[in-house]
Formats: structure tokens, sequence, C-alpha cells
């Protein structure tokens, strides 16, 4: 990994394979590379390179504000390489898997990682990529299915805010909504533990895929997840995104269910949050969309453990802007930070006693056209020192971290949003377990 913003030429050649059924198989045990949805998807293998900046890389002799962006660097990585892609599917050809910082003055680095090999499944078909660099002599992968191995558990417990802690967390927060710094904030409790030294994280990684259908399953640089929501796809000059704000439980049985997907589409407080988040990416989207389109009215996402307020947006591109510029025009949007945006990531940053790192920042994939998909990373824990790479080296256990957040508004209660966050630490803490 460099943290210069150009690589030495790449070439890149990708040929459709028999049919591929486990993708997760061919992923690394130790640090997998994994963008999953219905058992479709890439899985990356090995790495020739690719961008690092921020937190403790930035590149020498620039000022912060004058660092490369993600969007910019991917066009200068691309812009040389040799591809010979008759597939021609989404996600074939250069491609490369990335993970970015919620905020920019967070300590960690924000990541684009190219692999030397690329497995790939959509619409039935299954593809090989394999991507070499002309000047860097690396040892080429082997690429074949691995056992898994055993079963594992982690250990989790508080972290530098506790229940009782986040309760204030959210009460200052309704103090900063009060004296008119912010409509909207959001704010986020950790969890934290050990996983054992060796383990085969695609256990986590499959527990998720299979456990939760209808999310985008990831796993960049130990950042290892099951995001509900699209931050954005981009696919032939059409961007699509899928916007969740506002939240309840699932019922305990049929008509609890119906009752409480009732009670979430006629909130007010939820609509109030739901729109938010809307507005948020509307606004971010138009200067870069000739048209858009969004729901006149929310949905009711049913996930296994929840509902969302859901609506989705679609429009066609109109400046020719990439997969990544879209994403530094939409993160932070105001589902994980607040409204107005800078307002509230400077109350997050008051009141959160702990760096998100990559924690509700982007993760997802980019190819050499600028298609691409993106989700927030949400439901995910951080396993390892980041980066990832060698933090099993000299310890029996691996450290994990994970977080969970909830929209603070005027009228929010201290206990229903720690309750909310209880429910959306279920699914990446039953699959630690």
């Amino acid at each position: 990994m460099t943290s210069l913003h150009r690589l030495p030429k790449l070439v890149v050649e990708t040929r459709e394979i028999d049919p591929v059924e486990d993708l997760l198989a061919f992923a690394d045990p130790r640090s997998p590379l994994a963008w999953l949805r219905r058992g479709e998807g890439i899985v990356g293998i090995g790495s020739v390179g690719g961008y690092e900046a921020g937190g403790a890389h930035p590149v020498p002799g620039l000022d912060p504000s004058e660092q490369p962006s993600p969007a910019d660097s991917w066009r200068a990585i691309c812009a040389d390489a040799e591809i010979d892609d008759p597939v021609g599917l989404h996600g074939t050809g250069l491609v490369a898997f990335g993970t970015l910082v919620f905020d920019h003055r967070s300590a960690a680095s924000s990541r684009l990682i190219v692999p030397q090999a690329v497995i790939g499944r959509r619409d039935g078909r299954s593809w090989i990529t394999r991507i070499r660099s002309t000047v860097a002599d690396l040892v080429e992968p082997v690429v074949e299915p691995v056992p898994y191995g055993p079963y594992w558990s982690a250990t989790l417990g508080p972290g530098a805010l506790d229940p009782e802690g986040y309760q204030a967390a959210v009460r200052a927060g309704l103090d900063a909504i009060a004296a008119g710094e912010v409509g909207k904030v959001v704010l986020a409790r950790d969890l934290v533990g050990t996983v054992p030294a060796g383990s085969d994280l695609r256990r986590l990684v499959r527990a998720l895929s299979t456990g939760y259908l209808d999310t985008w399953t990831f796993a960049v640089d130990g950042l290892i997840g099951a995001s509900p929501e699209t931050l954005v796809t981009v696919s032939g000059g059409e961007v699509t995104a899928r916007v969740l704000a506002g939240t309840f439980p699932r019922g305990a049985d049929a008509d609890d269910d119906a009752a409480a997907s009732f009670r979430l589409s006629h909130s007010g407080k939820n609509l109030d949050e739901h729109q938010y988040a809307v507005q948020s990416v509307l606004d971010a989207l138009a200067p870069h969309v000739s048209s858009v389109r969004a729901d006149d009215e929310p949905f009711a996402l049913e996930l296994p453990n929840l509902w969302h307020l859901a609506t989705d947006v679609a429009g066609e591109i109109a400046d020719h802007a990439s997969a990544l510029d879209l994403v530094a025009a939409l993160h932070p949007t105001a589902a994980v930070a607040g409204t107005p945006t800078d307002a509230a990531i400077e109350v997050i940053r008051r009141i959160e006693p702990f760096d998100r790192r990559r924690y509700a920042g982007p993760v997802g994939w980019v190819d050499a056209s600028g298609d691409g998909e993106w989700a927030i990373a949400l439901r995910c824990a951080q396993i390892g020192a980041e980066p990832a790479r060698g933090f099993a080296e000299f310890s029996d256990t691996i450290p994990v971290v994970a977080h969970a957040g909830a929209g603070i508004v005027a009228g929010s209660d201290p206990e229903t949003e720690l309750l909310e966050t209880r429910v959306k630490f279920r699914p990446i803490v039953d699959a630690l377990a």
C-alpha cells in the first residue's frame, strides 16, 4: 500500500469461469476482502497496492487540505491501466475495495485496496480478474477455495460510553438542539473486546451474509459488517441511493410486528428524522444530476431484527461524476451525522468520547469507469488495530470495537434511544458470539 496517489501501470485481465457457488471460500481467512449480497458480489485476493491517506498516512510534503482525494487518486491509478475485459459485467475489470473514515480529522486512514485477483458472481455468471503491476514483483496468489476454520467467539463489553454515559450524551445532544446548534445529531456508543488470534474471520462475514440477506455484507481492511443503507450505486450513468432513518424494533408476534410497523410509519419524531436524511441526500446529489426521483413517502423496510423508514432515490448523472465523487458529495449524510452537517459533526466531536474511525463512513468498491457500489459502514466491527494487516502476529487475541448510534431530534427520549442502539448492535454482536 502506498500513500501516493499514483501507481505503476497495472495490467488487468478478466475472464468468465464456471459458476462459483461460494465466493467467500476464496477469501483470505485472516483478512477477508469481500462485498456480498444474496450470494453475489466480489471477493478480492492479495493486493498490488492502492491509495491510503489521512490519519497517520498523509502524502509527504502536502498540507492536509491539499491531500489528494480518493476520487482523484483512483482516476490517476486507472489512467494508464491496460484492461482486457470481454465479460463487461458490473464489477469486472479493474476494481478497488474501499473503506473511508467518518470524520476527516480521524486518526484512522482511508484506503482503496487493489487486489491481485478478484472472483465475482452476478446474474448467475462468474468471472476471475487478475491484476498485476508492471513494476512490483509480487508472488501471484493461489486462487482456490480454502476450507473454513473452526467456529470461534468474541468477548465484548462496554467501551468508552456505557449505557448510563450514552443517555447522558443524548441529553447533551438535546441541549445542543434546544440551543439551536443543530436540528438533528446522530450519537453513537461503543463496545470493545477481543477475538481469538488466528480466527477465520470469514465465519463472521458468512454469519452476517446468511442472516441478513438484503444488506450489503462487507469485509475491507478488517472492517466487517452488514449494512442496510446504500450510500450510492453508480452504473452506466445512473445513480441510486437508499436512505434509512427512523427505527422501531420488530414485534414479538405477527400482530405486534404489524403494529410496530404502523407506529413507525406514523411517528412524528421518526418522520422528522427521516426527512432530514432524505433532504441531505437530495441536496448533495443536485449539482451532479440532470434529474432526480425520490419516493413521495417513506416505506417501512423489514429487516430480521427491526423496521426502518426508507426512501429510494434515483437520478441521471449529468457531469460524469464517479461513484467516489458522489461518495464525497454525499458523506456524511444526516442519517449518520445530523443537520446542519458541519454543526452536527462539531457536536459529535464534543460529545462522543472516542474516534469513530471508519464506523458510519463509506465502504464499497469502484471500477475503472467510475461505477461502483457504496454503503454506509453500519452494523459493523473493526477487527484488529487499523490497518488490519499483521495484527495477530504477537498476541493470542485480536482487538475488536463495534459502534451503534441513534438520531437525536427534539423530543427524543434518552432511554428509548439507548434501546434503539441495543437493537442495532444485535446483528454484529450475535455474529461475533
